[in-house]
């Protein structure tokens, strides 16, 4: 069978616990949905320009940033 040492094992543990440590897809969607509601909140009310993450290649954050792009444009129409 296999023989493993401590230090292979400690090794293998921390990696594993390491994989688990990123933000969940619900986390992601949320940050971008934050940021786009933000942006899309501030330049249809021309308030200012917003710093947003950005991360685009993740398909979480982007799909949560134009819904929230698209909700936060509609709040400032409706509120006007």
């Amino acid at each position: 069978m296999f023989k493993f040492d401590l230090k292979t094992i400690l090794m293998l543990v921390s990696v594993i616990a390491l994989l688990g440590c990123g933000p969940s897809p619900d986390e992601r969607y949320d940050t971008g949905y934050s940021d786009g509601y933000a942006e899309g909140y501030n330049t249809t009310c021309k308030i200012r320009a917003t710093m947003v993450e950005g991360d685009w290649d993740d398909e979480n954050y982007s799909k949560g940033y134009r819904a929230g792009n698209t909700a936060g444009a509609q709040a400032c129409r409706d509120k006007g």
